[in-house]
């Protein structure tokens, strides 16, 4: 048996290829929302609740699992650390698939790295004007909660809840963009000359999720970029070509 740790992104496109040669899989995504992303694909088992590290030792044994493909999101490192302990001490195989990095490529001398959001109050002194964060809603009351001098417009998906949760924590309406990404870099530029946006706040979230447009955007309007860098985890086996993936999988 397979077994799948998957964010909504990768998730579709890993059980569009595996459903190919096989059905005995089983997946663990962290919402109900992302099974039913997934609810096309044949699987044995879907589970749509967060997992601790004895809820994924009992779904490694409960459904006899001989290897554990970790695609679930680039950030959420304590998570993957939780299955690559729950692997080890089960004995089977963990393998990682995420996107390949896009600035590990990009010759952009405006970037500025860090590790923490807590790092953007020192990162921002020097940078006079507005800051489009894009990061997401997640991010969006952590941001707000450190008293940037600078106004903060935050992008976020276009739900009644995110925008409740926002609103509720002191952020107004004003400062928010709803719309559903990812974005071509027409989009992205009207947001960067509309807002006057000196500075985006993003994640490395790879070719597929829109970052070359927003990096080519911030270029032309000669804009920074904020990159808050992934959690740094010892994976083991990564793969960041799907095709790859599939190969190694199949012969498992």
């Amino acid at each position: 048996m397979l077994g799948f740790v998957l964010g909504t992104g990768e998730g579709r496109e890993i059980l569009r290829e595996v459903n190919k040669f096989t059905e005995d899989i089983v997946v663990s995504t962290a919402t109900t929302y992302g099974g039913e992303l997934l609810k096309e694909y044949k699987v044995k088992h879907m589970n749509t609740k967060p997992l601790d590290l004895e809820g994924f030792k009992n779904f490694i044994k409960e459904w006899n699992i001989k290897v554990f493909v970790d695609a679930s999101h680039p950030y959420a490192g304590e998570a993957s650390k939780t299955v690559i302990k729950a692997c080890k001490e089960e004995n089977i195989k963990y393998i990682r698939y995420e996107r390949e990095s896009y600035f590990d490529k990009v010759d952009y001398k405006q970037i500025i790295r860090l590790d923490s959001y807590e790092e953007l109050k020192e990162a921002l002194k020097d940078i006079k004007g507005n800051i489009l964060n894009t990061t997401g809603s997640n991010n969006a009351l952590l941001i707000n909660s450190l008293g940037l001098e600078n106004r903060v417009i935050h992008r976020v998906l276009p739900s009644y809840t995110v925008i409740k949760k926002l609103t509720e924590g002191g952020i107004t309406l004003d400062n928010i963009i709803a719309i559903k990404g990812p974005f071509g870099k027409a989009i992205n530029d009207g947001i960067i000359k509309e807002y006057n946006i000196k500075a985006i706040i993003t994640k490395d979230s790879g070719k597929e999720g829109g970052v070359e447009e927003k990096v080519n955007s911030a270029i032309e309007n000669n804009a920074k970029i904020i990159l808050i860098n992934k959690p740094k985890v010892d994976y083991g086996t990564v793969f960041n070509n799907l095709k790859d993936l599939i190969l190694y999988l199949k012969e498992v």
